[in-house]
């Protein structure tokens, strides 16, 4: 599937591709609501049919990522809220292990994320997957998030990498997209994100549900 001679770089998405996307599914599409019926006195629903409005309204904008922006939308302490559900964030069984591999085979390993600073911290705190990765860049520190090129050139002018020998891995189409649009050299799809939901099909590129698949390295 991928051929690492041909690759140096490896970028990569966290929420959904290093870490299990069932924390901030249930954090956004369970929590949120609920903290929101409260605050302004809805029925779930209610408050449910609101906040899928205003998430669809700013989607895969930097607004859609930013805890900041939704701590001000919605009057609710986002960070406080995700510290009381933060037993439910896990690092995907199958990366330590492929990152021990990329990390022994002298691949350079970059996490680049959509997430809020705030929330990478949590996770880092959590979990310390950090221990295998070169960099960590929050999309937040330029602006403009994953789906948008101006994003690509100034990621790609501040690290330098050759965008033909570059891995990008995420579990979100649009971003993949924006990643081939850009001329990233190599793409990998995670078909499942979240451990409690069933794998997604892709087709439009390679794709896995397990990285130990893809060893060992050759």
């Amino acid at each position: 599937m991928l051929n690492w001679s041909k690759i140096d770089t490896v970028l990569l998405d966290m929420d959904g591709t290093l870490l299990d996307l069932h924390f901030d599914n249930h954090f956004w599409l369970d929590v949120i609501p609920k903290a929101h019926a409260v605050k302004q006195g809805l029925t779930l629903e209610q408050a449910r049919a609101d906040i899928l409005a205003r998430y669809e309204a700013v989607m895969g904008q930097i607004e859609w990522y930013c805890l900041d922006y939704w701590q001000q939308q919605l009057q609710l302490p986002i960070m406080e809220l995700k510290r009381e559900i933060q037993h439910l964030i896990s690092v995907r069984e199958d990366v330590p292990a492929f990152l021990q591999a990329l990390k022994a085979a002298g691949k350079e390993l970059i996490l680049l994320t959509n997430a809020h600073p705030d929330s990478l911290s949590l996770k880092v705190e959590r979990t310390q997957f950090d221990q295998y990765l070169d960099k960590l860049i929050s999309t937040h520190s330029y602006g403009v998030s994953k789906e948008s090129q101006q994003l690509w050139q100034q990621v790609q002018a501040d690290l330098g990498f050759d965008k033909s020998r570059t891995l990008f891995v995420d579990d979100s189409l649009a971003v993949l997209a924006a990643a081939r649009e850009y001329g990233i050299g190599h793409l990998l799809a995670i078909a499942n994100p979240d451990s409690q939901q069933p794998h997604n099909d892709i087709t439009d590129y390679p794709a896995i549900c397990d990285y130990r698949t893809l060893l060992p390295l050759s």
